[in-house]
């Protein structure tokens, strides 16, 4: 079992942060179950390269960076929908990146709470989260989530690393016809949004500012780079709130 605190003084060690990361973290993947399906729908794949609907592109293209004197980072929140909602306020959000050392989230301009469109939703063209980069602008994008709570996973049954890795937060699985769905509690989808989706688009950002790269082989790395820290600084924010 990883100690979190263990890795304080190497997170925060900026100039070498990746080669400490990626070098200590990899001898202790076990502790992380892999999972690919990112999801809300049943439509199943990597992450790399989104589908996105065309208004977060519009929306992202009309942003620039914050002032020197405005506060990082700026946040956006859509209004809920009939089906969807927010499982994290803005002050859970900011509560969470406090959490952090600020050499992490020091680059990260924007959070946008986005409204998900039932359309596009069951259709399978929704990810959990999303972290978008280019003209001095870090946006950091987090889905509403089903009223309902029920997360899909289509008619073949989830592998046990997937279950592994919800059972986290929750591990309620039943099937709704031929489909196999994940139920969800208020608390449980919170704490999975503040304790893994936030922090894994942060582990993102820092992957893009110290070692990105287009070729497959190096998405597939930062991506698992991104899952560790998500799973060392979760352990680090559960910890802190026990405190």
């Amino acid at each position: 079992m990883i100690n979190p605190i263990e890795y304080f003084g190497i997170l925060e060690n900026e100039p070498n942060f990746l080669l400490h990361f990626k070098l200590t973290m990899q001898q202790k993947r076990k502790e992380t179950a892999w999972k690919k399906n990112r999801k809300f729908g049943d439509i199943k794949g990597g992450r790399s390269r989104l589908k996105m609907a065309d208004n977060i592109f519009k929306r992202y293209h009309s942003l620039l960076p914050p002032s020197e004197f405005e506060k990082r980072p700026v946040f956006f929140q859509d209004n809920s929908s009939r089906d969807f909602f927010h499982p994290a306020s803005v002050d859970e959000i900011k509560q969470t990146l406090e959490k952090l050392p600020f050499s992490h989230t020091s680059s990260l301009t924007h959070i946008w709470l986005r409204k998900v469109k039932k359309k596009e939703y069951e259709a399978g063209a929704v990810f959990q989260a999303s972290f978008i980069s280019g003209s001095k602008v870090n946006l950091i994008v987090l889905n509403a989530f089903p009223k309902d709570l029920r997360m899909h996973f289509g008619k073949k049954k989830p592998s046990k690393k997937t279950q592994k890795f919800y059972s986290s937060w929750e591990n309620t699985w039943i099937k709704v016809g031929e489909k196999w769905v994940l139920e969800w509690t208020r608390t449980g989808i919170q704490k999975y949004y503040l304790e893994y989706l936030l922090l894994f688009e942060i582990g993102t950002l820092l992957q893009s500012r110290y070692g990105h790269s287009d070729c497959k082989s190096s998405q597939k790395s930062a991506e698992s780079i991104a899952d560790n820290y998500a799973v060392i600084w979760g352990n680090i924010v559960k910890i802190s709130k026990e405190l």
